[in-house]
């Protein structure tokens, strides 16, 4: 698969474009990605995966907007702004 280029507007348009109640910034074979999935379906919370192995320039935008290191990297859409939570141990106590 090839990867996309993101640039910091780009990144504002991902936050912008999601639909679903949480955005889950991840990457591939990670289990605190997939345990933070689990607590969103556990509480009935849609939420968008998105992969920052697939876009090049997405993992240090979402560094510096954040200043979170590792995945997941989870945003709150249900209001009207978005949300950064952390992480999944930040998810868990968050939810």
């Amino acid at each position: 698969m090839k990867k996309e280029a993101v640039s910091l507007s780009q990144l504002r348009e991902i936050i912008q474009g999601t639909e679903t109640d949480f955005l889950v910034f991840t990457q591939t074979n990670c289990p605190y990605c997939s345990l933070a999935f689990r607590v969103l379906e556990s509480k009935e919370l849609t939420f968008t995966d998105f992969n920052l192995d697939n876009h090049d320039g997405l993992r240090q935008e979402v560094v510096s907007q954040t200043g979170h290191r590792t995945a997941p990297v989870v945003f709150d859409l249900r209001g009207e702004e978005p949300v950064f939570v952390g992480g999944s141990d930040n998810l868990l106590d968050y939810l």
